[in-house]
């Protein structure tokens, strides 16, 4: 899925603007972006449904969630006392998963208005010009912020490059989905 995204964000970029279409030449030229950018949509949609399957039960906000998130400046300066013990995922990222898949939902509307733009009235594809970058543009700075909150602002995390943590940083972490691991 990240290749996916990746792939779609640089794709996209290069679609979106002339300042960027340089990028196409990375991807194989205008044409091969102009085709592989929606098959690489697909891909995208079906590895974000199986991992939204996997994880929606995980991602549920609860009381401890919404008491994290109105304190979530704490986090970010790392005085984490007194902040409710992250599960497995902590507010910030349940918040990222269900704003990354209602984004996927526009992205995925929109795209397909845009890859099949004659059979679509004129209306739906005026919204999907203006829809799909949006919905983008916001998922890529989502993604930005999460690569950012999962490696340089919280030291010692590896989690996002190698698929897992050491034991010892799981329990400082995330201490609640520690111990319910044990």
């Amino acid at each position: 899925m990240a290749f996916a995204f990746v792939y779609l964000a640089l794709t996209g970029l290069s679609l979106w603007t002339q300042g960027l279409f340089w990028l196409a030449s990375v991807f194989g030229g205008g044409e091969a972006v102009r085709w592989g950018h929606p098959w690489g949509g697909v891909i995208f949609v079906v590895a974000l449904s199986a991992m939204f399957l996997k994880w929606a039960q995980d991602m549920k906000i609860d009381g401890d969630d919404k008491l994290w998130l109105r304190n979530v400046r704490k986090y970010a300066i790392h005085l984490e006392q007194g902040l409710p013990e992250p599960g497995r995922f902590n507010a910030g990222q349940k918040l990222l998963f269900w704003f990354q898949s209602g984004a996927a939902v526009f992205l995925l509307t929109s795209g397909v208005v845009l890859w099949f733009p004659e059979a679509m009235p004129r209306g739906l594809r005026l919204a999907a010009v203006l829809v799909h970058p949006v919905a983008a543009v916001g998922s890529i700075a989502g993604i930005i912020l999460h690569i950012y909150m999962a490696t340089v602002a919280t030291p010692g995390t590896r989690g996002m490059i190698v698929g897992w943590v050491p034991t010892e940083w799981a329990a400082s972490h995330y201490p609640k989905w520690y111990r319910s691991k044990r």
